[in-house]
Formats: C-alpha cells, structure tokens, sequence
C-alpha cells in the first residue's frame, strides 16, 4: 500500500512529517510513504503579520485541495494551525502525543523575560505572545517577526532583536534546545491552543487511511486541546485574536487556564476551572471570559 502525505516545505513542517511517516512504518512494516511537499499562502506572504493577513487555514488550505484532487491522501499539521471547524469534506484522522506546550525566551545576552533592560527590542508574530508581553513589561518594544524557525534565529543572531519569543516544541524537534533560555510557562504564561501537538488530517469517509493511523492517535492529548479548541470555537477565536488556552489532565480530572488580552494596551482577562469530565470544560471557561469582557476585546 501507497500512502501520499502532504506537508509544507519549511524544515519544522517536514520534520514533523517525517516524525509522523517514521511513526508509521513501525506500526505497518511495508507500508510505502511518498511526501508531497507543498508552499501555503502563510509561508509565502512573509512581509505582513499573520493577523493582517486573515482568513483560516492560512497553513494548510493548499494541502488540503490537494487531498481534494486526489494527490495527497492525508496532511500533517502543527494543530495549532488548523482551524476549530475543519470544512465538511475533512477530519482529523490521528493527534499524536504533545510535546512541550510552552513558549521559549530565546536571547543571546539575557537569561529571562525580566533581565531585559528597559526598552528592549522584542520579536514575535504572534498577536498572544504580545498581549502577555506588554501585560508583563510594558516598557518592551515589540516587533513583528515572520519566517521559519531558522529565519527567526538568524535574524536574532544578526542583532535585529534583544529577544525573541518562540515555541518550545519546534526548537526542540529541530535540534535548537540549547537555544531556550527560559520557559515561559502556566499558569502565568499560556500557550496557545493545541500547540505542540501534530495532526493528521485526511477526508471524512477514507476509513483507510483513518485505519492506518489509528495506532498514533493519543487519547489524552486529543482529549486536552479538544478542550481547549472547544473554548477556543466558542469565543469565535483565530490566528486574527490573541487567545491562550491550555488543559492539563491529573489524578481529579483536568483543568483549563485561558486568557484574552489586547496587544496594544496589555489588558489581560483571565479564567480557569477543573472538572472530573472534560466535557463542557472548554465552554464554561469561555462563558466566564465573556462575562468578564472577553467579547468586547474580541470585538476591538
């Protein structure tokens, strides 16, 4: 059997994939793997911020008409990136275990977020990591930052920036551990939602592939960042809003932390509970940020 997997063409992106084929052969000796990789408009359009850009699926809309046109028979994707609704001709067919969930404080000069000076030049593209950036030190002079894990460290180590601030897992699996200074963790700092974790999507009625896959889905991972999505779907939430949520399960059941905030002035809305059951867990935190403004946020 011949499975065709579509990924983007940066080098986290085909790691990834590459993780989740190697994965694969284990668990079906013989199965052949070809990868079609391919360039999304997120990848290409590197000269405006995620948020302006807009839109959905601003990673994966390509290698999903690709599956449409019967190239492809599945994708892999950092979940994070994949929209709360997939469209109708679309599932997720495995999410793999989490890997590290945190943001990283990347510098060449400081330890921690706190040990910058005044006014220190900051890089990143994500609208959340600036809310939480401005809400702890205001004095920050954030600055947008696009590209691939290598582009963004290259551009640190060219002095553009004091620091910059990037997710854990993709240092991590592209062999840039030693580049971390400080995690930037829960419940002061959330992450976004889903990140870390990888996803396979495929079409909702190709059992086989569903079938190949099945062996790698991990039930508390999936469990976790539906969560976390369900909150997230809730409050209407995209790349386009800084929106953090994290789950975690322990010995009485799991617990949601979540945030709202505004880039521009810090405001920060806060909100948690923990429950037995997963269920409705997602829902009612996003209830409690609405309650408190979350919606007004949104709206600005």
């Amino acid at each position: 059997m011949k499975l065709r997997i579509a990924t983007r063409k940066s080098a986290l992106a085909l790691w990834q994939t590459e993780h989740v084929a190697a994965r694969l052969r284990a668990l079906h000796p013989g199965l052949e793997i070809e990868l079609l990789p391919l360039s999304t408009r997120g990848d290409e359009v590197l000269d405006r911020s995620l948020a302006a850009l807009g839109g959905k699926g601003l990673f994966l809309k390509e290698l999903e008409l690709a599956i449409e046109r019967g190239e492809a028979d599945c994708a892999v994707h950092s979940l994070k990136d994949v929209p709360m609704e997939l469209d109708a001709p679309f599932a997720l067919a495995a999410i793999l275990e989490r890997a590290d969930p945190f943001d990283a404080f990347v510098s060449n000069r400081y330890e921690t977020l706190d040990a910058l000076p005044q006014g220190a030049k900051v890089g990143t593209s994500s609208l959340r990591r600036q809310a939480q950036l401005r809400a702890r030190r205001p004095d920050l002079q954030l600055a947008d930052l696009r590209g691939n894990v290598n582009t963004r460290l290259a551009k640190l180590d060219a002095g553009e920036y004091d620091a910059i601030v990037l997710a854990c897992a993709g240092l991590q699996r592209l062999g840039f551990d030693e580049r971390i200074r400080s995690r930037l963790t829960a419940p002061q700092w959330i992450p976004a939602v889903s990140q870390g974790a990888i996803a396979v999507e495929c079409r909702v009625n190709d059992a086989a592939t569903k079938a190949l896959f099945a062996g790698l889905d991990h039930e508390t991972t999936r469990i976790c960042v539906g969560v976390e999505r369900a909150m997230n779907l809730r409050l209407a939430g995209s790349c386009q809003v800084p929106i953090a949520g994290f789950c975690e399960r322990d010995a009485n059941g799991y617990t949601l932390r979540a945030l709202v905030g505004d880039e521009r002035d810090g405001r920060l809305l806060r909100a948690e509970a923990s429950a037995a059951s997963p269920e409705g867990l997602g829902e009612a935190v996003a209830e409690k940020l609405l309650g408190d403004g979350a919606a007004e946020l949104l709206r600005r």
